[in-house]
């Protein structure tokens, strides 16, 4: 079974919207003022490129015992039957942090399983059969805060769904 994150498009189509909004209005302004030149240009390209690349969401999927996050650039993937590690980094984004064991590190939204809970139904199979073969040592309090909050979720929904 395969799941990925259903929110991913909007937010990709939303973070390249931004800044090709922001370069239009910026070249206008330059048009109508008459200061427009090719260093100009590219100074206004280049600011919108690295807009795009702040705003540029990840891509969340997961497979069976597996955990993708692509990136801009890079794809990092974490082996979810064999995670050793879980984390919440708290801050201005909160970000949960998964680390297997044989290396591998994915830093993710939990918003990203909040939104999709069938991406977090894969993943939770595997996140089990780490607590079974005792690997999954760290992270049991996240991961349970993580699950209570999607099953309530899910609740409310069927609550709300079917008028009670």
């Amino acid at each position: 079974m395969r799941a990925r994150d259903r929110t991913w498009a909007a937010e990709r189509r939303a973070a390249t919207l931004c800044p090709a909004g922001a370069l239009a209005v910026m070249l206008l302004i330059d048009v109508c003022n008459g200061t427009l030149d090719l260093p100009r240009a590219a100074c206004w390209v280049g600011l919108a490129l690295v807009l795009l690349g702040i705003l540029y969401p990840p891509r969340v999927t997961a497979g069976r015992d597996w955990l993708a996050v692509r990136g801009m650039l890079r794809e990092r993937r974490v082996r979810t039957d064999l995670l050793v590690l879980v984390r919440r980094a708290d801050g201005m984004a909160p970000r949960l942090v998964l680390r297997d064991a044989l290396g591998g590190r994915v830093e993710l939204d939990p918003r990203a399983f909040t939104a999709n809970p069938m991406l977090w139904h894969v993943v939770d199979g595997g996140v089990r059969l780490s607590r079974e073969r005792g690997l999954l040592r760290c992270g049991a309090g996240p991961l349970q805060a993580l699950a209570d909050r999607i099953d309530g979720e899910g609740a409310r929904a069927v609550f709300d769904a079917s008028g009670l």
